[in-house]
């Protein structure tokens, strides 16, 4: 999703995701104590506890448990806003892999294709009709297209990697959903969307792709940034 007023620039706009840190570090620890490492390995003096630990017991002891999510900033798009609680906003979050956002498309309004490189999301539809599609792989070797539409007390989930969008399927209210990520990345940090990936991609490699002229790609913007929240034309 959109950009982050919050970001912190030293780490890169990117939440840490401290439980794979540590699981590598549990296992290393495993491996020395179970002798699959030689005993030079094993004399080698402890690690120093990791600094993100101190800080998410800090945050844990210290941070308010309440945000108030629908009072925070907005991110204005074209088509709607977003209200966005993760680690830099709400800071007891954390170190704990987990965000959320309050998605408001108005008429008209689409959340730009995109897939998350390392994070599901589950999306509760608050109000309104969404409409929805989530492609991705499946065991049988071929890419499945579900294609449905969310109401009001719907719940919606997209795999980590599907690529998927959502949009505002009425032509008379806004649609208003809550989205949750297992990752405390503030979006658009952790997402990548479809207008920026054909911008990475040579032209005439696109023209090949799709079987058309490589002047049928000339109307694309260069730029590559998120487009997050657009609206239909």
């Amino acid at each position: 999703m959109p950009e982050d007023s919050t970001e912190h620039p030293d780490e890169g706009g990117k939440g840490i995701d401290r439980r794979m840190v540590l699981g590598g570090a549990a296992v290393a620890a495993a491996a020395v104590g179970g002798g699959l490492i030689g005993a030079k390995a094993s004399s080698a003096p402890a690690p120093m506890p990791m600094p993100s630990e101190g800080d998410m017991e800090t945050h844990l002891d210290q941070s308010s448990h309440l945000f108030k999510l629908t009072a925070a900033d907005r991110s204005n798009y074209d088509g709607g806003y977003l209200q966005g609680a993760n680690e830099h906003t709400f800071p007891i979050l954390r170190g704990q892999r987990g965000s959320v956002y309050f998605v408001r498309l108005e008429v008209g309004g689409f959340r730009e294709p995109h897939w998350h490189p390392t994070a599901w999301e589950l999306n509760y539809v608050i109000s309104g009709t969404a409409k929805w599609s989530i492609l991705g792989t499946h065991p049988d070797g071929a890419y499945h297209n579900a294609v449905f539409e969310a109401g009001q007390g719907d719940l919606v989930f997209a795999p980590q990697g599907h690529l998927h969008y959502f949009e505002n399927a009425r032509t008379d209210a806004p649609l208003d959903v809550l989205v949750i990520f297992n990752s405390s990345a503030g979006e658009p940090y952790d997402d990548i969307g479809i207008v920026a990936s054909f911008n990475a991609m040579p032209r005439d490699v696109l023209a090949a792709a799709f079987g058309v002229p490589e002047s049928a790609f000339g109307a694309i913007p260069t730029d590559i940034k998120p487009i997050v929240i657009g609206r239909r034309k």
